[in-house]
């Protein structure tokens, strides 16, 4: 293996574990693609260095636990700041009919207990 792979995979596998940072994170902070950062953490570093990979591998593993946590919450986010506007309903006779026959029934309901 060359040597300046061998460096980018120790690099790799310090930054994630200093940072806890995911496989996506570390690849845009090292200008590499996430398929590269994957193989060099969890091929490349195992031939390199095993201890420093069960690191890697345990804080990996936690990031796949928490995935679906993190994409709730990107959800929410995103929803929390758009508004919503009301939905504006056409009246017509029929509508009208329907609502009146929904509250009636409501009253009639109570009143029969």
């Amino acid at each position: 293996m060359k040597d300046y792979i061998e460096e980018r995979v120790l690099e790799l596998a310090h930054y994630i574990i200093d940072t806890k940072s995911t496989v996506r994170a570390a690849a845009k902070k090292f200008r590499v693609s996430k398929s590269t950062v994957h193989k060099d953490v969890t091929e490349r570093l195992l031939e390199i260095n095993p201890g420093l990979a069960s690191e890697v591998k345990d804080v990996l593993e936690n990031n796949k636990a928490e995935r679906h946590l993190r994409g709730g919450m990107a959800t929410r986010e995103k929803y929390q700041h758009t508004k919503k506007t009301p939905r504006k309903t056409k009246i017509t006779a029929r509508r009208v009919v329907f609502c009146l026959r929904k509250s009636m029934g409501r009253v009639y309901n109570k009143s029969r207990k």
